[in-house]
Parts: C-alpha cells; sequence; structure tokens
C-alpha cells in the first residue's frame, strides 16, 4: 500500500512537474510568437524602406517650397518714432529738391524763350526793311503819277488843241496805273501769336504793330478806291474814244503813228477833266498813307532794334 501511494505521489508529483514543464514549454513559445512579430515588421519596415525614396523625396521637395515663401517675407523693423527734428529735415530736403528743379526748368523755359524772341525780332527786323524799300519804291512812282494826273487836267481845259490829242494820249494810259503795297506779315503774325511770351507782353511792341496795321488798312482801302475810280471813269473813255492801234502803243510805251480819238466830242473832254480831279484826290491820299505807313515801319525798326538787339543779316 504504501509502496501504492509513494508511486501515486510520485506520479502525482511528476504530473505537476510535467503541466510546469508545459507551462514553461507554452511560456518559452509565447516569447517566441512575440519575437516572430518583430520579423513580420521588419518586413514592413523593408517594405516601407523601399518607399522610402519617394517620401524623402516629397520631403525634400516641400521644405524648398517653404523656404521659397520664407524668402517673401518682410523683415520686421523696428518703427521707432523718429525726433521732430528729422522730420524737419527731410521736409526741407524735399522742398529744396523741388525748388531746384523748379528754378532749373525756368531757367530752362527762359533761355528757349530767349531764342525764339531773338529769331522772331530778327525776322521782322527783316521784313520791315522790305516794306521799307517797297513802300518807297511806291511812293516814287504814285508822286510820278499825281505830275501826270496834274497835267492831264491842265491839258484839257478846253478849248483843246488837235495837237494835244496825242500827249493826252500817253497821260491818259500813263495815269492808269497804281502800284499796291504787300506788306510782309510773316513775323508780325508770329509774334501775335507769341504774345504770352514775357519778352513780347512786357514791351510795347503790339502797339507799334497796332499802329502800322491800322495804318496799312488805312493805305488799302485808298488802294482800292483808286482802282474802282480806274474801272469806273478812265477805262470807259479809253474803250470809247481809243483806237487798237494807239491804245496798245499808250502802253506799251511805243510811237502812236497816227494820234487821234474816236467820237470824242467836247462834253467827253470836260467829264474826263472832272474824273481826274476825283482820281488826283484819291492820288493825294495814297501819299499821304504811303507816308504814314512808312513812319510806322522806321518807329517799329528802331524800337526791335534798341530793346531786343536782333541779329542783322
Amino acid at each position: 500500500m504504501k509502496t501504492n501511494r509513494q508511486r501515486t505521489t510520485k506520479t502525482s508529483d511528476k504530473a505537476p512537474k510535467a503541466a510546469d514543464e508545459t507551462k514553461l514549454t507554452d511560456g518559452k513559445e509565447a516569447p517566441k510568437a512575440k519575437r516572430s512579430r518583430p520579423k513580420v515588421s521588419s518586413t514592413k519596415e523593408s517594405e516601407s524602406s523601399k518607399a522610402t525614396p519617394e517620401k524623402i523625396e516629397e520631403s525634400s521637395q516641400t521644405p524648398s517650397a517653404q523656404i521659397e515663401m520664407e524668402v517673401h517675407h518682410h523683415p520686421q523693423l523696428d518703427h521707432s518714432p523718429k525726433p521732430w527734428k528729422e522730420y524737419l529735415l527731410e521736409g526741407l530736403m524735399i522742398f529744396i529738391a523741388v525748388m531746384m528743379g523748379f528754378i532749373a526748368e525756368n531757367v530752362r523755359e527762359a533761355i528757349t524763350n530767349h531764342q525764339h524772341v531773338k529769331e522772331l525780332t530778327s525776322q521782322l527786323v527783316q521784313d520791315l526793311k522790305t516794306d521799307t524799300t517797297q513802300l518807297n519804291e511806291i511812293y516814287q512812282f504814285e508822286t510820278g503819277i499825281l505830275k501826270t494826273t496834274d497835267t492831264l487836267i491842265n491839258l484839257l481845259q478846253p478849248p483843246l488843241k488837235n495837237e494835244d490829242i496825242g500827249h493826252i494820249q500817253r497821260l491818259v494810259a500813263n495815269s492808269h496805273s497804281i502800284p499796291l503795297f504787300h506788306p510782309s506779315a510773316g513775323a508780325i503774325f508770329a509774334i501775335k501769336n507769341e504774345l504770352h511770351l514775357k519778352q513780347f507782353s512786357s514791351s510795347k511792341i503790339i502797339s507799334y504793330i497796332a499802329s502800322y496795321e491800322r495804318h496799312t488798312e488805312l493805305l488799302h482801302t485808298a488802294q482800292d478806291v483808286a482802282l474802282q475810280y480806274q474801272r469806273s471813269y478812265v477805262d470807259p473813255f479809253l474803250l470809247k474814244h481809243f483806237t487798237a492801234a494807239n491804245l496798245s502803243a499808250a502802253f506799251s510805251g511805243g510811237k502812236l503813228e497816227k494820234p487821234e480819238m474816236r467820237n470824242l466830242s467836247q462834253e467827253d473832254i470836260i467829264q474826263l477833266g472832272v474824273d481826274m480831279v476825283l482820281i488826283r484826290v484819291v492820288n493825294d491820299e495814297l501819299l499821304r498813307d504811303n507816308r504814314k505807313t512808312k513812319n510806322d515801319v522806321t518807329a517799329l525798326l528802331q524800337y526791335v532794334k534798341e530793346r531786343y538787339q536782333p541779329d542783322e543779316e
């Protein structure tokens, strides 16, 4: 019995040992199972390691974009208030810079205007000299016409002599001419358009020009009246009483082959005398207006030379 009990106790003792051994074995397998899991993770790490270059490239790209964005960030400046003297100094410097630019622009404009005025006045001097020469020539010519008219008026006094017919024809043709004055108005027109210039606006040049233009207008009016009188009085007499040969010779300065007039009566001679008196009155007005215009030209020319000292050729 004892032996059986001992055997049972031994077997029972062995059974716990076996159970303990199974437990130990189970305990050993659990750690092995736990160690096997890292192996799986290692495979995952190997797979993830294959994908890391792309992720590295993406991660390498994103910082560069962030760096580029960071370049545009403005630095934080310290806006500390300045002393009022610095603000005053900056304002003074800006004011001086603006004033210097304004002065430089005015100097440049003054130089340009001075040169422009000099060119205009130089041209005006040349125009006035041309007008003076033209007025003097017209005055001499009209003085000769006036003498011719006076002689013709004396010859037309009755009774008319036959030997005076040729002379009358010549005098009538000579008195038919009227020289017209055409002023050189180019420089004057330009100056009138530039009166805003200080050199002109502060001078008396416009008053001299106005006087010159006024007398020129009177001279043109007298010329128009003289032309009208010739068309109304002298031309009908020529057409009615002159032959073709005598009319051509009278105006061309040729010799009258046979001085004669057609259908000439004493009444026609008297009427021609009256008409020539009217023409002589207009000739006197032409001479007076000529001298007034000439005096205006001389005064304007002298004023321009004294005030502007223009260049003369």
